[in-house]
């Protein structure tokens, strides 16, 4: 629901863009100014607070330590003489033509590829300069970070220990398997506190302002999983037939799979802004996202079950974003 509403503001920022644009000249003639002190016959000072309005776009760098959420997965490996074949190819005719090898659990196998990914990211900001302390800015900050991919065949490989096998010699075996074509796009909303670093009551104009910040929020991640059998040796499993349906030749089609992972966020930011008027400034800065993890999930036909297939922990999205700040 939270992801709808913010796909939605997404595609109306667009509409008020212009508009905002618009709002320049005429904001900066107004001097706009917010109740200050009256002395006397009506001396009037500025306290310094303002109303922030910021829109900004970009592109965006994501990485991820990416491990297998398989958890246990096993099956029978046999052995006819020259190489490895899984029970579930053979079936019945295994224990009769084949030596057992033993049984090997895939959630050991490591993932064979990292997350790295550049997509483009877009976001919004409001928020209050503080009266009487200029220097620091608190506003609500929303970061869309699009679709970046995830894709990687085989999927887990390595040497899959064995056990309980008759054959003593061999313990372990080369094994790799499955392939993944997935998206995963972000939204994170965060209240941050934001130090423009200058000398005097107002921002210089036609001047660089550097400024640093920090802050915490919620971030809703969803990924959408295309996981196929490219290898053969999953499709007969019968943990699984209920995340696809058989084709013609007994392989697993996989369904598309759709998984939103929640999660506290933590952001840092660092750039400059420069004002073009009292009330107009150019920003340009740097943004770190910390997600603690995103999930990938197989779902079966109508979503109401779901088995942990791939996670990603300490996930970094390095922002470097463009954009226009009003304070009025």
């Amino acid at each position: 629901m939270i992801c709808d509403i913010i796909h939605a503001m997404m595609k109306k920022i667009f509409l008020v863009f212009p508009m905002l644009l618009c709002m320049v000249t005429g904001v900066a003639r107004a001097n706009w100014e917010y109740d200050g002190e009256h002395i006397g016959d009506g001396y009037y000072q500025d306290d310094g607070r303002r109303f922030i309005i910021l829109v900004r776009g970009g592109i965006a760098y994501g990485m991820a330590k990416v491990k297998n959420d398989i958890g246990t997965l096993n099956t029978a490996y046999y052995y006819d003489g020259s190489s490895v074949i899984p029970g579930t190819l053979c079936g019945d005719s295994c224990d009769s033509y084949y030596q057992f090898l033993g049984y090997g659990n895939l959630g050991d196998l490591k993932t064979k590829k990292d997350f790295k990914s550049l997509s483009f990211t877009g976001g919004m900001a409001i928020g209050w300069v503080l009266p009487r302390t200029p220097v620091w800015r608190f506003q609500v900050d929303w970061d869309y970070i699009s679709e970046s991919e995830y894709n990687v065949s085989p999927f887990v490989e390595g040497d899959l220990r064995l056990t309980d096998g008759d054959v003593p010699e061999i313990t372990s075996i080369p094994w790799k398997t499955g392939a993944v074509q997935s998206k995963i796009t972000t939204n994170v909303v965060t209240a941050m506190a934001i130090r423009d670093f200058y000398k005097g009551w107002s921002k210089p104009l036609r001047q660089f302002i550097p400024y640093a910040g920090f802050g915490l929020g919620y971030a809703d991640t969803e990924t959408v999983l295309n996981f196929a059998d490219d290898y053969g040796d999953l499709s007969l499993m019968g943990e699984l037939q209920n995340y696809g349906d058989l084709d013609s030749n007994d392989i697993l089609q996989f369904y598309t799979a759709k998984t939103h992972s929640s999660n506290l966020a933590g952001v840092l930011t660092v750039g400059f802004s420069y004002g073009v008027s009292e009330s107009f400034f150019l920003d340009a800065g740097f943004r770190f996202i910390y997600l603690p993890q995103i999930k990938w999930a197989l779902n079966n036909v109508d979503g109401s079950r779901t088995r942990d297939w791939i996670r990603a922990e300490n996930v970094f999205y390095s922002n470097f974003l463009f954009g226009f700040r009003w304070e009025f």
